[in-house]
């Protein structure tokens, strides 16, 4: 799953040195995404994802664990940063020729499904060469849209506020599961007040916080149509995040962006960040401090709006070998031995035999499973909401406009305007 400020230093630091060299991409023929079939009967599927040198590293041991269970399937490789992945994908795609398989998120199905780039894996199914049982939480529908089967999760994860434990132990502040929107002000305070830090990052840019926070209130960012919330509402909300800087809860945004790619949380400037939960890694190795997870607030102390998001592996539809790319798809989901080679990379693990099969031994790995082991056994966990096509267009003029209001460019009445405006153009509305 993909996210507004995240996705800015997640490409940062996740894809820090990733070269745009592929990792022999194979030659293609002009039938789109095929990489051949050899005399011997051997076929060549192309698999590309986004990240860095390091996940390639761990993908391509899982792909040497599948070349040896089947053979007669040979994968070719391509890698690049998140930005660059995309701009690569457009224009293979534009040009006929997508990656038999690739990595994908939600925001991007219906926009490829549109334009007629996705493969519908449920005749696979059928076929019993993709299994679509065993997965956590109802994951297995995540890739289902409009009764298609376009991507397949590989991993998941889940908003949550990551903590700098000592600071809110001297504070006095313990989040607790139900804790409200109110709790959370106050607890903000206390932080600016008993530490001198603030206590929040700050919650301009974070639709994926924005989502669960509508939907506390029956509400949703997106609907299968469009935007589902009004001027009035993106009002309101941006409004208090900027009020929170004023008051010194909230970091102020000109010495968050002068820390980059550093985290706030991890630069001692904050106390807490909203943020999805896998990425606690990363304060781990910025920073000095000790780490958690706290849960959402919420509005009603029960409802927290929240669903896990995921990773998925997607097919183009102008594969020739649609059958050896769903069996790829269903090793890489399903296989222990791939779990424990690619760890929480990608999120926590979709399937259950692969969840079961990967446990981690280091405290931050370990408190990353025990969150979304919390949410599924508090019963909070919700089906995500709809993206409709150009949601990563909505997405991303999110977090830049959010920014030049942070930033004193906009006034929170222009950068609203200008967010709907360029939503509307999106989303064809």
């Amino acid at each position: 799953m993909v996210n507004g400020r995240n996705v800015e230093r997640r490409t940062i630091l996740k894809a820090a040195g990733a070269t745009a060299a592929t990792l022999g991409l194979a030659a293609t023929t002009g039938c789109g995404g095929d990489g051949g079939t050899s005399a011997d009967g051997t076929v060549t599927i192309r698999y590309a994802w986004w990240g860095a040198e390091d996940r390639a590293e761990r993908i391509n041991k899982t792909i040497a664990l599948f070349e040896k269970k089947y053979p007669k399937i040979k994968v070719k490789t391509d890698f690049q940063p998140y930005l660059d992945f995309w701009k690569k994908f457009n224009t293979q795609a534009s040009g006929g020729n997508p990656p038999d398989v690739f990595q994908n998120a939600i925001g991007f199905l219906r926009k490829y499904d549109a334009k007629n780039v996705l493969l519908d894996l449920s005749e696979q199914v059928k076929a019993g060469n993709l299994r679509m049982e065993g997965f956590r939480a109802g994951l297995e529908k995540f890739g289902e849209i409009d009764g298609k089967l376009l991507g397949v999760p590989v991993g998941s994860n889940s908003m949550a506020l990551v903590i700098d434990k000592p600071v809110f132990t001297r504070a006095g502040v313990k989040p607790e599961q139900g804790w409200t929107w109110d709790d959370f002000d106050a607890a903000m305070k206390k932080i600016r007040d008993k530490t001198g830090r603030a206590g929040d990052s700050g919650m301009y840019g974070v639709m994926y916080l924005y989502d669960p926070y509508l939907r506390q209130q029956g509400k949703a960012f997106f609907t299968e149509d469009g935007l589902g919330f009004t001027e009035a509402d993106l009002t309101e909300w941006w409004t208090k995040a900027k009020k929170g800087v004023e008051e010194g809860v909230y970091s102020d945004p000109k010495k968050v962006a002068q820390i980059k790619p550093k985290s706030a949380v991890a630069a001692e400037i904050a106390g807490s960040e909203f943020t999805w939960d896998n990425f606690t890694v990363r304060y781990t190795s910025e920073g000095k401090s000790e780490y958690g997870l706290a849960p959402i607030p919420t509005t009603d102390g029960k409802k927290t709006g929240q669903y896990l998001g995921s990773l998925m592996l997607s097919a183009s539809k102008r594969t020739q070998h649609p059958k050896e790319v769903a069996q790829f798809i269903d090793f890489m989901v399903h296989d222990p031995e791939v779990a424990k080679i690619m760890g929480y990379d990608r999120g926590v693990p979709a399937t259950q035999a692969q969840f079961d099969a990967y446990k981690p031994t280091d405290p931050v790995n370990k408190a990353i499973a025990e969150y979304e082991q919390s949410l599924v056994e508090a019963g909070v966990l919700e089906p995500i909401t709809p993206h409709p096509e150009g949601a990563d267009i909505c997405e991303a003029a999110f977090l830049r406009i959010s920014e030049e209001m942070a930033l004193g460019k906009r006034s929170v009445d222009d950068a609203v305007k200008q967010f709907f405006t360029e939503s509307k153009t999106a989303l064809g509305s």
